[in-house]
């Protein structure tokens, strides 16, 4: 496979930002072997659910928002019928294609269309709540569950993946300015780009 380039290299600086002692989130850029989207045609929910568990090994709950994450797998139901699955390994889109019929649903490899980000630390929900009009208490958006959403024109899928740890898909074609926003709006807090 072709090495993908990262869009956020001329602007990702590692190290504390700004100067300080206080780090209230981390950022990072994550690069997944393969993110891929499936979608069910009505009433083969369950059948798209059975063919995730069946290619990545993840036991999903049944409908939109619910999902689950390991260190090397996420899969989360953003919309009804409509999941986002990740993983570490390269391959998953030929994976499914085997896997989710014709009558089933559709799946759409995006690993070279979309951009991964962590936001990780005590303040993460407090500098996602600066973008995103979501309740990003844990009670509200429990670990393992995702959604999409836009930031202005920027759409963004994102799953919490730890007690403090959110990961962000965005279009790579925006991937630069919305980092951008969000080392601007970690400034308060502390930040610390991995």
């Amino acid at each position: 496979m072709v090495d993908q380039l990262s869009p956020l290299a001329p602007v990702l600086r590692p190290g504390r930002h700004p100067q300080s002692d206080r780090i209230g989130v981390t950022l990072a850029e994550v690069q997944p072997g393969s993110i891929v989207q499936v979608a069910a045609w009505r009433g083969q929910e369950g059948s798209l659910i059975s063919s995730i568990r069946e290619v990545t090994g993840l036991v999903l709950p049944d409908g939109a928002g619910g999902g689950i994450a390991t260190e090397a797998k996420a899969a989360f139901g953003f919309a009804p019928g409509k999941f986002l699955v990740v993983d570490q390994d390269e391959g998953l889109a030929a994976a499914f294609a085997g896997s989710v019929t014709a009558e089933t649903g559709t799946v759409t490899d995006l690993s070279h269309g979309r951009t991964a980000i962590r936001v990780a630390g005590p303040k993460a929900e407090w500098v996602l709540s600066q973008f995103f009009a979501v309740d990003f208490s844990l009670l509200a958006f429990p670990e393992g569950s995702g959604l999409s959403t836009v930031h202005h024109d920027v759409f963004a899928q994102i799953q919490r993946t730890g007690a403090e740890q959110f990961d962000l898909y965005v279009f790579r074609s925006f991937a630069r300015s919305f980092w951008k926003s969000l080392c601007h709006a970690s400034e308060e807090v502390g930040y610390e780009v991995l």
